[in-house]
């Protein structure tokens, strides 16, 4: 990291960053980088949407179940009642 900031804070939030340091077991500038990133609306590089890392993979796996948009309450239907038996 090219660039190193020093924050003063408050007790209440100095508590609330061990917490969350400790609760995701990440180190406290990670905590806070991530707060800024959210903060000032700033993506990671590299970082992109769910949906866009796996944009590849969309459609093309095949479940084996024709139709299955257009019969998906009969579908779930039927797979909830194997489970029960």
């Amino acid at each position: 990291m090219p660039d190193q900031v020093t924050v003063r804070l408050p007790p209440d939030l100095s508590r609330a960053l061990r917490r969350a340091s400790r609760q995701l077991r990440r180190r406290n500038s990670d905590i806070v980088r991530l707060a800024l990133q959210s903060f000032l609306h700033v993506e990671e590089a590299g970082a992109a949407r769910p949906a866009e890392r796996v944009r590849g993979l969309i459609g093309s796996i095949e479940s084996g179940v024709p139709n299955l948009a257009e019969r998906h309450r009969e579908l779930v239907i039927a797979s909830l009642k194997r489970r029960g038996r």
